[in-house]
């Protein structure tokens, strides 16, 4: 479909555009709803980026994670049968602070990338599956870190130049150029990474440019197919930034947004949906196209939004089997992309299979 039938669907038919979204959820994944087990390792609150909507970027030193300090986080998510590890912080905290460089340069790194490398190995160790977002990423760096991750990711948010323009929420975050965001999706792709990418629905964009968003990674998905989940994300405002008074996205948007994304996408590819973010609308979102509530962490936070608190997987299930939905963990490496992996982290997964949670073939 075009962009303008897309456009004409969500402005003269939407019941329609509803209906289609859920049955192509419902015959690719039927009643099954996918989570990921994980423990969230923020490694700097350092960013060279300061998007408006922000409130995990802090130019503190100290919020820099010790090799010590992670390993105990390693050994408490093995403990708690965590089977992913994500791992993420500011972009490139090294070209804006001295402190960072400082701080990498003790532990006999170059650069974050390199410790970050560093870390996932301490994660495969123990027989964890990391999965890493680091913001904007050169080509050299995406194929370092394909030997350490079983997965990667990188929202593309928008595809709107506009948003950097002054008085909007990317205007003072150089790495939120598209331009970039999508170079480093598609080098993923020549790489073959597993990927995970998204968009960022209330931040201002247009319904246009929320489509064409869409449309981009569909685009880029079918050249590469490393696009395993793309996440429909709902601004969610934080306090003490500069948009703490900019409201939260209609819940009518963000639905149809996930409708829109199951219509656009490939079927194969997962739509998530934060939970913490979607409290009160989980099911009626897998009505409308979702079919993963991404990572859920029993012993960490969200980072990036502090303020809402992860359900407990219990209620998740008994929420879900409610409504005729099941609950089923997932690895951070989908069933059809593990081809893409080494043998390392292959035999990870295999002994993951042993325990018969984790299903072989194709979503």
């Amino acid at each position: 479909m075009s962009f303008d039938e897309f456009l004409h669907l969500l402005k003269n038919d939407q019941d329609e555009l509803i209906c289609k979204a859920e049955t192509k959820r419902e015959r690719k994944y039927g009643k099954h709803i996918t989570f990921s087990r994980n423990v969230f390792v923020p490694v700097t609150h350092q960013c060279r980026n300061r998007c408006d909507y922000c409130s995990f970027v802090s130019d503190d030193p100290n919020t820099w994670i010790l090799p010590k300090e992670y390993n105990e986080i390693i050994m408490k998510a093995k403990a708690e049968d965590c089977k992913e590890v994500l791992i993420t912080l500011g972009e490139k905290p090294e070209e804006k602070y001295q402190s960072a460089l400082k701080f990498l340069k003790a532990l006999n790194f170059q650069t974050t990338v390199e410790y970050v490398n560093y870390l996932c190995g301490v994660a495969l160790e123990q027989h964890l599956l990391p999965h890493s977002n680091l913001g904007v990423l050169s080509s050299s760096d995406l194929n370092l870190l394909k030997q350490t991750n079983a997965s990667m990711g990188l929202m593309l948010e928008t595809h709107s130049l506009r948003l950097m323009d002054e008085g909007k929420p990317h205007q003072n975050s150089p790495g939120k150029n598209p331009t970039l965001r999508i170079n480093t999706i598609e080098n993923a792709g020549k790489l073959k990474i597993p990927f995970t990418t998204g968009i960022l629905v209330g931040i201002g964009e247009t319904w246009q440019e929320r489509i064409e968003s869409l449309q981009l990674i569909a685009d880029i998905s079918r050249k590469y197919n490393h696009i395993q989940e793309v996440i429909v994300q709902n601004f969610n405002p934080q306090e003490n930034t500069p948009m703490s008074d900019h409201p939260a996205p209609k819940e009518e948007d963000v639905l149809l947004t996930i409708a829109l994304a199951r219509k656009i996408l490939p079927a194969g590819v997962s739509i998530q949906v934060p939970p913490n973010l979607n409290r009160e609308r989980i099911i009626t979102a897998i009505n409308h196209g979702a079919n993963d509530v991404g990572g859920i962490s029993p012993i960490t936070i969200d980072y990036i939004n502090p303020n809402m608190i992860w359900q407990e997987e219990q209620y998740l299930i008994k929420e879900l089997n409610l409504a005729g939905f099941s609950l089923k963990e997932r690895l951070p490496v989908y069933p059809q992309y593990e081809k893409y992996l080494n043998t390392r982290m292959r035999g990870i997964i295999e002994e993951f299979k042993v325990d018969e949670k984790f299903s072989t073939s194709e979503n």
